[in-house]
């Protein structure tokens, strides 16, 4: 039996949630949303990656694998295929963008050190360890 917080949200933990909730609110992401926010809809994202998801589909399958435990993992209520794909046509790119330039500038000030750069050339992120 699991004694502790399950290893997803523990790695949710490090996302800055109060930011996250200030871009939706900037952007009215949650403007008429009743269970299924904006935030679920980013676990649910980072979820997916984390495990190598190919497909909404295929997301929506590992989602069920573990509905029991949808509560302690952080995402709330128990996804189905049409909520997460509803909530993903009207999702907000800016949503995305703004949250991904606060991580990368946060990472740049956390890693101000003479071996490490991070570098945002266009759409790609850059990470460069310099051998001294």
């Amino acid at each position: 039996m699991n004694q502790g917080k399950y290893a997803f949200a523990q790695i949710t933990e490090f996302l800055p949630r109060r930011v996250f909730d200030r871009i939706v609110q900037k952007h009215n992401g949650n403007k008429h949303i009743r269970t299924f926010t904006c935030w679920n809809q980013m676990l649910c994202k980072v979820f997916g990656q984390l495990t190598n998801r190919d497909s909404l589909r295929d997301l929506i399958v590992a989602l069920d694998v573990h509905k029991a435990k949808s509560y302690h993992l952080g995402l709330g209520v128990n996804v189905r295929l049409a909520m997460l794909a509803r909530a993903n046509i009207r999702w907000n790119y800016n949503l995305n963008e703004e949250f991904a330039y606060h991580l990368i500038d946060y990472a740049r000030r956390v890693c101000v050190c003479s071996d490490f750069e991070v570098k945002v050339d266009g759409k790609y992120l850059c990470f460069r360890f310099h051998d001294n």
